[in-house]
């Protein structure tokens, strides 16, 4: 006889391969398919899109979660078992909450706000989006009602994509990230002149990135039997099984940046999902816990190992020997030097590791005093220059190098932005961990290992997927909650190094 557990098991197999075959059309979208194939293709992922909301926010559906959940009662709370029912029965009422008449007009909004802020952004006018802007600041608000909060109407967004997180936690540990990162900031400034970055701006042809890429990325513990470099405008990783995870960057013929720590970001996010263990096989525990942790695990590779000193004592020939004439007379020290430039820059995506978070911050202020009605959409303008101003010492000329960069705020997507910044934060917290665990990790890296810290992701995070919260990640892990403090002596340390400060 069918126990009702296993009767579920059979149903989040059968909705989880319905969710990796929308992804693989997904991915196909941005890497291979013909522009003629777009309409076709939309019609595709809506239509799997519809079948998969429906039979995972079905009664029946529901039913069977609470038969289960009866069912194995008395499980350790650390088993797969206790865990899965935990991730359904939360993510199972969050989906309900959401009338169809909401999620249907979302849609509409998102699809007519996307194409208003592409024409916006282009012509430098933001009066053309703001009742656009207008009009997903209002869904936000009421997607926060119809999740429901006790303290803040920010809490249920913020919640989406980083479980357990409460707005007020986030609003302590960024402010206390800016009073200590603004002074050194500050600092680095006056020594402008002291790290030039002339190195990375250079003719690299494209079909020698494309070597060097894979070699990078296998030599972080990327498993390319297990996944596929491919070319994209925008870099992503995805997966759709532990044993096929997928990861893309993108090529400068001028400039090494982008395809060199695009490969890494996304070899990060890629090694999480190849790390979980395979006994949470086609269930939704075998994904990252949440955004905030999977960004982690793209920032350490990308910048606490990538731009390591070490790393590039290990891996600098190779890159040498792949472009001699623009690297013949450099070191790995001017290398190490030239990835690590700080310089304030407008646009988030092109931020450095000093820097980035201010962008992060900036968007989380503002998200806040939107959704509570402090700061009016036709003010946004002036109050992101001022914030600029405040953090960065720098002032947009434009909108479009503004206010209008991101496509985040064309669909109800609040609480996503912080993400970013908790990654960084979250990083530094664990290598920090790992290393005071297995001091050699460092040493091991200049000559050319990632071994053991690999492992020691895989065994602390990776291998667990979703069946623990962010929090109880980083409490396990580290020994303590999440804090600044780690980060502040990480990037204290490194740049009062490389800029003798």
């Amino acid at each position: 006889m069918t126990t009702k557990f296993e009767a579920l098991l059979t149903t989040i197999h059968e909705n989880h391969d319905l969710e990796k075959a929308r992804a693989v059309l997904m991915w196909d979208q941005e890497v291979n398919m013909p522009t003629a194939g777009r309409e076709a293709r939309i019609q595709q992922i809506t239509t799997l899109s519809r079948i998969i909301h429906k039979k995972s926010t079905s009664d029946s559906f529901g039913e069977l979660i609470a038969a289960s959940a009866a069912e194995i009662n008395g499980a350790a709370y650390d088993s797969d078992e206790a865990a899965l029912i935990r991730y359904l029965q939360r993510t199972y009422e969050d989906a309900r909450k959401l009338t169809p008449d909401f999620v249907q007009r979302m849609a509409e909004v998102s699809g007519i706000a996307r194409h208003a802020w592409v024409k916006a952004r282009a012509e430098n006018d933001f009066p053309a989006f703001r009742p656009h802007l207008e009009t997903v600041v209002a869904m936000c608000r009421e997607m926060a009602e119809l999740y429901g909060y006790d303290d803040e109407a920010y809490d249920p967004l913020l919640d989406k994509y980083e479980y357990g997180m409460k707005t007020a936690v986030v609003r302590d540990i960024f402010a206390a990230v800016k009073k200590e990162l603004i002074p050194l900031r500050e600092a680095v400034a006056e020594k402008d002149t002291a790290v030039s970055d002339a190195l990375v701006h250079q003719a690299y042809p494209i079909d020698k990135q494309k070597i060097f890429a894979r070699y990078i990325a296998d030599a972080v513990g990327y498993d390319f039997e297990r996944g596929h470099l491919g070319t994209v405008v925008h870099p992503f990783a995805t997966s759709f099984s532990r044993n096929d995870a997928r990861i893309t960057t993108r090529w400068y013929p001028d400039f090494l940046n982008p395809s060199l720590f695009g490969t890494l970001h996304e070899s990060g996010h890629a090694m999480y999902e190849q790390g979980t263990h395979f006994s949470l096989a086609r269930t939704p525990l075998a994904r990252g816990t949440s955004s905030g942790i999977h960004e982690s695990q793209s920032r350490m590779i990308e910048n606490i190992v990538g731009r390591s000193r070490g790393f590039w004592q290990a891996h600098f020939p190779k890159l040498q020997s792949l472009f001699p004439e623009q690297l013949d007379s450099a070191t790995a020290a001017d290398f190490y030097k030239a990835v690590n430039k700080v310089q304030p820059s407008f646009i988030r995506v092109e931020a450095d590791e000093l820097t980035y978070n201010f962008h992060i911050i900036l968007r989380f202020e503002l998200e806040q005093a939107l959704l509570n009605g402090d700061l009016a959409v036709a003010d946004l303008p002036a109050a992101w220059n001022d914030k600029m101003n405040e953090m960065l010492g720098v002032v947009p000329p434009t909108d479009t190098l503004g206010c209008l960069q991101d496509v985040h705020w064309t669909r109800p997507g609040f609480g996503y932005f912080p993400t970013y910044a908790l990654g960084n934060l979250y990083a530094a917290q664990f290598y920090e961990a790992a290393t005071t665990q297995n001091p050699t990790i460092a040493d091991e890296m200049a000559q050319g290992q990632t071994d053991a810290l690999v492992n020691w992701l895989r065994e602390n995070i990776h291998q667990h997927g979703r069946k623990f919260s962010a929090a109880e990640i980083v409490q396990r892990a580290t020994g303590k909650p999440l804090s600044h403090e780690a980060f502040m002596r990480y990037v204290t340390a490194k740049y009062t190094d490389l800029y003798d400060l």
